[in-house]
């Protein structure tokens, strides 16, 4: 797990260096950077696999003639390297860096095709001047890049681009409209004008400044009409996560598990536990406030498995603390509050391991979010005009008392409300929105409210392109959440936090067979009445403790709403409204003092606020 970024331009080797020193919390093991003409390769290096220098990037081929800078992991690579050898390949390492550079000049971009890992990487070919740069498939590690004349340049950060002494720090409109309403930036947009994020599953080819591919190699499926019956899939359900398990726990460095208490993280360290001879260290995190406190679930499960339990509490005081931390290296606005206390287990778990397995994504692949059960309740709202809809959200922020639980009842209705305010198919990203699109133009200031009111239908209408004629709703919804939520908020949260403190984290869940398995599935295979994840809680029956099956979802939040009037009340109060040159400084002041007073919960509108002009003021965007 590293940190990489390169060009084509001007700028030189020095230009390389201060773009490196950028990501050195990536890569703290070590840095290097290599120049050839206009070329440029950086790479910071987080040892885990060949620990040894020889390994070392930017890594090149025994001729000389390609150089690679990777971060991530290939978890086939022992099997790629056999393939390799057969067909007249040697070796100079054990590292998954070489197998991968060989897999390139092997089979060209057809390599990603037999790729099983997560990655992001640069290929410079020095005879062709041509570099190949691709993104693994659900977009686990970050690749940000941009083309300008006289000029092509990418890392794994936006802060590593703006270290290039011309790529300006320009915000996007778009950007900023996209982020309001979602929580995060969507890719392929970044919050600087200028720069993209190459999505997952897609590949480019430049020379020069000069764009010769952008290509899409693999994408998610649709659910079939047709299923294997339950006991077969159920028997290859655990044979592709036993497998896509063991792979994870390939390294040269000690290894643990993400255990929250919930059923994914707690399948993962079942699976994890029994590819172990020994008791397999475990890290979860407690909040003094019990609704939000998982930390007796995953005790329980821990105590079932016989792992190596380790627990830490992150209170208020803790939280101001990490928001100091966190947030000074934050270079794109992120509203998912979820990243303090998963930047707290990292720096917690880093401890003790260098690497951690996680359950990401099993809540997309398994229909596990409330979303998901909300459905089946649309038909009783789906067919009101939009004024009884708006009247009843009105009634419900005015009549509901506000209470400051994880998932109460008063957020629950609202946002339940809120879906219906646009098209079908916008719904579950309404039900998760902060600001909805049409809200946007009176919270803004008129000069950057420009087609705001539009942003879902931007940021959508390339993903609703690809959806086969015959896809049914559920598949095209699972489809979105997999292409925005999942990639987007999900799995950059993790890096973030993660690789903040130098610690790798790996998703058993998201292997590419397990992905496609699963999302092939129809929805009865997911989804059965209330109860989501339905084959998945099959699978792990007399596996794990009967409540760990039966809970609901829970989510990793933390008590914001009492924060937001208490602990965090002056730093977040003085941020917030202080002038900026965005926002209507009275709506502002509104949903603060109606928060403050217990009117409304309105602490995700205010974090996302407040994020973002803290962000805005530590990046100094122009």
């Amino acid at each position: 797990m590293c940190g990489l970024a390169g060009f084509w331009g001007e700028g030189g080797e020095s230009v390389g260096w201060k773009m490196i020193q950028t990501l050195r919390h990536r890569g703290p093991d070590y840095q290097g950077v290599w120049q050839e003409g206009k070329a440029v390769l950086a790479h910071a290096r987080l040892s885990i696999l060949d620990l040894d220098p020889r390994s070392h990037q930017p890594f090149f081929s025994a001729d000389g003639r390609y150089a690679i800078v990777f971060n991530g992991e290939i978890y086939n690579f022992q099997e790629l390297r056999a393939n390799l050898e057969k067909i007249g390949y040697t070796f100079r390492t054990t590292s998954d860096t070489e197998v991968l550079l060989y897999a390139y000049i092997a089979w060209g971009e057809g390599c990603l095709s037999v790729l099983r890992g997560m990655f992001a990487f640069a290929i410079y070919d020095r005879l062709t001047k041509r570099f190949f740069l691709a993104r693994d498939r659900m977009g686990k590690k970050p690749l940000y890049y941009t083309l300008q004349p006289g000029l092509f340049a990418f890392a794994s950060e936006l802060k590593a681009l703006w270290a290039h002494p011309t790529i300006p720090r320009r915000l996007s409109p778009t950007a900023l409209h996209a982020y309001l309403v979602l929580d995060y930036v969507p890719s392929p947009l970044s919050i600087s004008e200028g720069i993209y994020k190459l999505e997952g599953g897609h590949y480019l080819i430049v020379e020069g400044d000069r764009l010769i591919a952008h290509q899409r190699y693999w994408e998610p499926p649709f659910p079939q009409p047709t299923a294997p019956p339950l006991p077969e899939a159920l028997k290859h359900l655990d044979e592709l996560l036993a497998e896509a398990t063991r792979l994870r726990l390939i390294a040269d460095v000690p290894v643990g598990i993400f255990l929250s208490g919930g059923i994914d993280s707690s399948t993962v360290a079942w699976y994890a536990q029994q590819h172990s001879e020994t008791p397999i260290l475990s890290f979860s995190i407690s909040f003094a406030e019990d609704s939000y406190d998982e930390s007796p679930y995953a005790e329980k499960v821990a105590r079932w498995l016989g792992t190596d339990h380790h627990t830490a509490q992150l209170s208020a005081q803790k939280a101001l603390e990490l928001v100091e931390e966190v947030f000074p290296q934050l270079d794109e606005p992120f509203a998912d509050a979820s990243i303090l206390p998963t930047y707290f287990l990292s720096q917690f778990a880093r401890q003790r391991v260098i690497v951690a397995l996680g359950g990401d994504g099993g809540d997309e692949l398994q229909a596990g979010y409330p979303t998901f059960f909300a459905d089946r309740y649309t038909p009783l709202f789906a067919w009101l005009p939009r004024p009884f809809l708006q009247a009843g959200l009105w009634l419900a922020e005015r009549l509901l008392p506000s209470r400051d639980e994880n998932m109460a009842l008063d957020f629950k209705v609202r946002q339940f409300l809120r879906g219906f305010t646009g098209p079908a198919i916008e719904r579950h990203t309404r039900w998760m929105a902060s600001f909805l699109p049409e809200e946007l133009p009176k919270l803004l200031q008129p000069e950057v409210a420009h087609q705001a009111e539009k942003i879902l239908e931007h940021c959508l209408k390339p993903y609703i392109a690809r959806f086969p004629t015959d896809a049914s709703l559920f598949g095209q919804i699972t489809y979105l959440y997999y292409k925005t939520y999942l990639q987007d908020d999900i799995l950059v949260k993790v890096d973030r936090a993660s690789m903040y403190n130098a610690l790798e984290v790996r998703a058993p869940l998201l292997d590419v067979k397990v992905v496609e398995f699963l999302a092939s599935l129809p929805p009865a295979y997911r989804l059965q009445g209330r109860e989501g994840k339905f084959l998945l809680k099959k699978l792990m029956q007399g596996r794990l403790p009967p409540e760990i099956l039966r809970r609901p979802k829970k989510g990793f939040g933390v008590p914001l709403p009492r924060w937001l009037r208490e602990e965090l009340r002056r730093p977040i109060e003085a941020e917030l409204l202080s002038p900026d040159p965005w926002f209507q400084p009275h709506q502002l002041r509104r949903l603060w003092e109606a928060h403050q007073s217990r009117k409304v919960n309105y602490r995700k509108l205010l974090w996302n606020l407040y994020t973002f002009k803290r962000f805005a003021r530590t990046w100094r965007l122009d």
